[in-house]
């Protein structure tokens, strides 16, 4: 077992715990642990995507066993987030290491204060979320990918701050589609 295990471990666990909770924030917590224990953004990034592939496949599978899934929103969700996802982990991959955590650090911390910021709004009048799901879409999985962390955040929040009934069940089906979908590292 080497020195690292156990602080990862801890880690996880402590971020899974966040995101069953939440529905959210299991990469931007894991992500900045790992940048803040010297891993460079691009292989941090991709070691979240990889873990994050079990975590929300448990929680995928789950909502399928209890019939919970608007395939619908999944679909329009999903296909636009790997798109993003592609183009923000391209994006990470292909710039100087030491720019990479300048945009990661700032991102994360963005990330945190919009989680707290939501987390203290009241919900708005309910209505139908209807052409803004795919670039929602998009653009979440470009920040998640580029900015090791995201996803959730983005989509469940604004889900529910639109008074979407769904948005805790949503976002981990489409998250599923996108971490399978894409290459880590």
């Amino acid at each position: 077992m080497t020195t690292e295990f156990v602080p990862l471990l801890a880690i996880g666990f402590v971020a899974q715990l966040v995101d069953g909770t939440l529905g959210m924030a299991y990469g931007v917590l894991t992500n900045a642990a790992l940048l803040t224990m010297g891993l460079p953004p691009a292989p941090a990034s991709a070691l979240v995507h990889t873990a994050e592939v079990f975590t929300t496949g448990a929680s995928a599978a789950s909502h399928i066993y209890h019939r919970n899934v608007d395939w619908r929103m999944v679909a329009r969700l999903g296909v636009t987030g790997v798109l993003g996802a592609i183009l923000g982990a391209w994006i990470l991959s292909n710039i100087e290491i030491g720019a990479a955590r300048r945009i990661v650090y700032a991102y994360l911390l963005v990330m945190g204060l919009y989680i707290l910021w939501q987390s203290a709004r009241i919900a708005l009048t309910p209505r139908t979320p209807a052409g803004w799901l795919a670039p929602l879409g998009l653009l979440a999985g470009f920040l998640d990918a580029s900015g090791g962390g995201g996803w959730g955040p983005v989509t469940t929040s604004t889900l529910i701050g639109s008074g979407h009934r769904d948005a805790l069940r949503i976002p981990a089906l489409a998250r599923l589609r996108l971490d399978l979908s894409r290459g880590h590292g």
